[in-house]
């Protein structure tokens, strides 16, 4: 499978507070992605999308397909989080290599700035009466686990937090361009204890949409700036937090080798690192089960700007969910296929290899991609 598959086509809308519904959002990201793949949408026979997180609906994957004017022949829905994104990209490439369908487009939107945010502070079940609310209070728990196990210094979370921001200070489309010191980071107002504001992802409107098809089709239609797919995989964790024997440890690891074994590459052959960054606790834990540095060794990776623009791994050069837009997932995908084709606003020299990670739930779901030339 490595590289027998791309994509061909990116596109999104802003970022921010929109005050569209997210069948507009996710129309506007798909008309963008099939121009940048110059393909039309007639020729489109798949449309796979990331159910809105604030507001679930049937057969939405059929009524985004009407309002496209189009008439796929296969595609739908599908939830799992922020790992659904990546997830989507690899079913629509099984679609293909099973003879489903031939152009698949993938999309997600959602609108939970100008609409219904509160989803992300529901009352998580039985355990609600004890005060459980809040997607907040979930990775609260991971985060002071892994200081507890790790004696993790705050100022590795700083560190990932300064870098992020700092490329989404240069980003002229990010919802928030504003970079931030580590004084800033540790004066910065609790959330949930031990979450700071700047620990948080933003809340956003918006949408981003991919083009997926063989790379030989890509060479049929003469596409552009078709970029391959080297590595995919996936992997979930089915209980929830508290029932949970280790919060330190993460399916992103199983999820990584699956990917990393595809693409026949290592960690140390990254040239550059889009990673989920719902709080800063993911973005650590990710690097850590990715195998770019030990378990409980992350401050010593991060620290001194090694992750920033120039550093040893640039991490989400666009600005990731803490600062370029909280939609998740995708519109990492669409900064890792610019840094393969050389187009970043950031652009990192050289790059052979882009990773992505895609993280669902409280740390539930998980999927790992890598790009290349």
């Amino acid at each position: 499978m490595r590289g027998k598959y791309v994509i061909a086509g990116i596109g999104n809308t802003a970022f921010g507070k929109l005050g569209l519904d997210t069948v507009t959002l996710n129309v506007m990201a798909c008309k963008a992605a099939l121009e940048d793949a110059g393909v039309d949408k007639v020729d489109v026979d798949a449309l796979l999308l990331k159910t809105p997180t604030s507001a679930k609906e049937i057969l939405y994957g059929q009524k985004v397909a009407q309002a496209m004017g189009m008439q796929p022949r296969w595609g739908g829905a599908w939830d799992q989080g922020g790992a659904a994104n990546l997830t989507l990209i690899n079913i629509a490439m099984m679609a293909i290599e099973t003879g489903q369908c031939e152009i698949a487009l993938v999309s997600y939107a959602d609108n939970p700035r100008s609409g219904n945010r509160q989803v992300y502070g529901r009352p998580r079940g039985n355990d609600a009466a004890y005060g459980w609310f809040s997607t907040a209070a979930g990775y609260g728990m991971i985060h002071r686990a892994h200081v507890a196990q790790y004696q993790t210094d705050p100022r590795a979370f700083g560190e990932f937090a300064i870098a992020v921001r700092k490329h989404g200070a240069q980003n002229p489309n990010a919802q928030l361009q504003k970079a931030i010191s580590m004084d800033d980071y540790l004066a910065s107002a609790w959330v949930v204890d031990p979450l700071r504001r700047d620990d948080c992802c933003l809340v956003s409107d918006g949408a981003a949409a991919v083009v997926v098809m063989s790379a030989e089709k890509a060479r049929q239609l003469q596409v552009r700036e078709p970029v391959p797919i080297l590595g995919i995989g996936g992997a979930q964790e089915s209980y929830d937090v508290h029932l949970r024997p280790c919060l330190t440890t993460t399916q992103a690891a199983r999820s990584a080798k699956l990917a990393f074994e595809m693409a026949g590459v290592k960690p140390a052959d990254i040239s550059v690192a889009q990673i989920y960054d719902c709080f800063t606790i993911t973005g650590l834990m990710t690097l850590e089960d990715y195998g770019f540095c030990d378990k409980g060794g992350v401050y010593e990776f991060v620290r001194d700007g090694q992750i920033q623009h120039g550093g040893r791994l640039p991490v989400n050069t666009s600005g990731g969910l803490l600062s370029e837009t909280g939609t998740p997932g995708l519109p990492l995908v669409l900064e890792a296929v610019r840094q393969v084709r050389g187009s970043a606003n950031l652009q990192v020299p050289d790059v052979r290899y882009s990773l992505v990670s895609n993280q669902g739930g409280t740390m539930h779901t998980h999927a790992t991609m890598i790009l290349g030339a």
